[in-house]
């Protein structure tokens, strides 16, 4: 017996293999043959806000179920990180939907990554349906803010630059900053510091730049 959380889900699945195929056949997978075949739909019956759907496979002739039902929809608290600002914000998912740290969302235009899940019994966990986060943690990551440290002769004061992740900086190389031309004298990866090489914004935690 299958189970579609989102008429969406198979709407998409129909539409994709009914243009070409006659009327009342779509290809779904078929646990006799534990493969995706060619389904002839026997009946529909709506039932529990969805529909039922008796088919049978093209293949083995084997008669199953498959059960379409909307996905309920839950609001997951979660604290996003945007630099040194953290705002609280509701994010609507459908109640089954697979979460994992490290999955990328767009949040009011902007794209974020999540850091952490808790449970109800608030452990932290790596992956979770969505219906039983109690909240979570992401970061902002279409865009970073580098701390930069700037020496001009002998005064040194600090400041930090806008740029979107994978913009490359090179050591010994210009850079504008503030209306004036700076170079690029040393880069911090949070691993040391070099004074050679390149690095791309998202591995960068500090530069360092000299007044040309």
């Amino acid at each position: 017996m299958a189970i579609f959380h989102c008429i969406e889900e198979w709407r998409a699945l129909a539409l994709k293999t009914m243009a070409s195929k006659p009327e009342g056949h779509v290809d779904l997978f078929c646990p006799s043959c534990s493969s995706e075949t060619e389904h002839v739909t026997l009946r529909e019956k709506e039932a529990g806000g969805g529909v039922d759907l008796l088919v049978r496979c093209s293949e083995c002739n084997h008669v199953h179920t498959v059960i379409l039902r909307p996905s309920k929809l839950v609001k997951i608290g979660m604290t996003l990180s945007d630099g040194k600002s953290s705002s609280f914000e509701s994010i609507d998912s459908d109640d089954d939907e697979e979460i994992r740290v490290g999955d990328t969302f767009e949040h009011d235009g902007f794209e974020w990554t999540i850091t952490r899940l808790e449970g109800q019994d608030a452990r932290s966990m790596k992956k979770m349906v969505a219906g039983s986060i109690r909240r979570g943690w992401a970061i902002r990551v279409d865009r970073v803010i580098i701390p930069l440290t700037m020496t001009d002769g002998e005064v040194s004061r600090s400041s930090s630059m806008e740029c979107s992740p994978d913009t490359i900086f090179s050591c010994e190389t210009h850079i504008e900053v503030e209306g004036s031309t700076w170079v690029i004298r040393a880069i911090h990866t949070g691993k040391g510091r070099t004074l050679r090489g390149r690095r791309a914004a998202a591995d960068i935690r500090r530069m360092y730049l000299h007044a040309e």
